[in-house]
């Protein structure tokens, strides 16, 4: 009976396919709004091959110009990919939905490690997708030192060779490590230190970047700047003068998460979306193309060797106690931020 059941319920599912025209349902789309350079392409046509669902896959270069678009109500979006302290922000001002757990069973491969987290304490609004610290790639043959220290990124012998974040949260929070100070520090006059010190950097930096630090890096156009650690082993891999180190006055570590902003008009597709994305196999394969570091250990069970023992991907204790996460700072900070980072791109 068992049996009979089974050859019934496929020959049902052969009907309805084609009905369709003989190839996979057309179950909608899901709009994916991510980094640059931060997905396997290959994934996400094996989601539309399994799902039906085509996704609609535009990228942004930083959380400030993710929120920035959201708040615009430019395009509307059903997965957003922000870091941990802009989860917090969207949660803070109702930006994000609360996500239907039952449509996601591929949760239970997070591990618990990455769960309770600080922006997402009950676990309501975000999935991680990978998780990274900040340091700095840099050009060997192009210094004559091994730079172990912020400090390389204020080298005059390197006039016109530097590059830096284009926003301001990262840069402020090089300038704060570099002061010794608290990346999350709401002090007024240590932001108008970290500033000034920004204002000293100016006359020595070459461009203010963010994907575009692939290009002048692996060209060998520019000779340090800081970024992700996963995408540093990607500039590695494409030019093998590259090398990179975690500052020893510590850095960013962050948690970037799969989210739905409020309002999405296909969120049983996100919900799918983000069900697919938490397959181990995808995780996996997803980690290995982009390099960063997946938040499940049945994931990273399943990288090559390579990539499991990577010292950058995978920094050890002595790199991850000197680590800082972003929090969301209060209103008065932001705007403080933001008139900082206007008056130095202006000066």
């Amino acid at each position: 009976m068992k049996k009979l059941f089974c050859v019934i319920l496929a020959l049902a599912m052969v009907l309805a396919l084609a009905a369709c025209g003989g190839g996979k349902a057309d179950n909608g789309e899901v709009n994916v709004y991510n980094w640059g350079e931060y997905i396997d392409e290959e994934v996400l046509e094996q989601f539309e091959d399994e799902t039906g669902i085509k996704v609609n896959y535009t990228t942004y270069s930083d959380n400030e110009s993710m929120y920035s678009t959201l708040k615009n109500g430019a395009a509307q979006y059903d997965v957003i990919i922000p870091s941990d302290y802009m989860i917090s922000r969207l949660i803070s001002e109702d930006g994000l939905e609360k996500l239907n757990f039952d449509n996601i069973p591929n949760y239970a491969n997070i591990d618990d490690a990455y769960r309770d987290m600080e922006y997402d304490p009950q676990n309501e609004y975000s999935v991680p997708y990978m998780w990274g610290v900040v340091g700095v790639v840099y050009n060997k043959t192009m210094l004559d030192y091994t730079p172990t220290s912020w400090d390389v990124l204020w080298d005059e012998n390197l006039s016109g060779q530097i590059l830096m974040f284009d926003n301001s949260r990262d840069a402020l929070a090089i300038a704060l490590e570099k002061l010794g100070y608290s990346l999350n520090t709401t002090d007024e006059g240590e932001l108008k230190e970290a500033k000034e010190l920004l204002v000293q950097q100016k006359p020595l930096v070459q461009a203010y970047v963010m994907d575009q630090i692939f290009d002048k890096m692996e060209a060998g156009e520019a000779a340090v700047g800081p970024y992700y650690a996963g995408d540093a082993v990607t500039m590695m891999e494409e030019n093998p003068d590259l090398d990179f180190f975690f500052p020893e006055e510590g850095s960013n570590y962050y948690v970037d998460a799969m989210c739905i902003p409020k309002g999405a008009s296909n969120k049983d597709n996100a919900e799918a979306f983000i069900n697919f994305m938490c397959d181990p196999e995808i995780m996996a394969a997803n980690a290995e193309y982009i390099h960063y570091s997946t938040p499940s250990s049945a994931a990273k069970e399943l990288l090559e060797e390579e990539f499991k023992n990577s010292p950058i991907s995978y920094p050890g204790e002595d790199v991850l106690k000197r680590t800082e996460v972003f929090v969301n700072l209060p209103q008065q900070t932001l705007d403080l931020y933001d008139s900082m980072w206007i008056d130095l791109k202006a000066s």
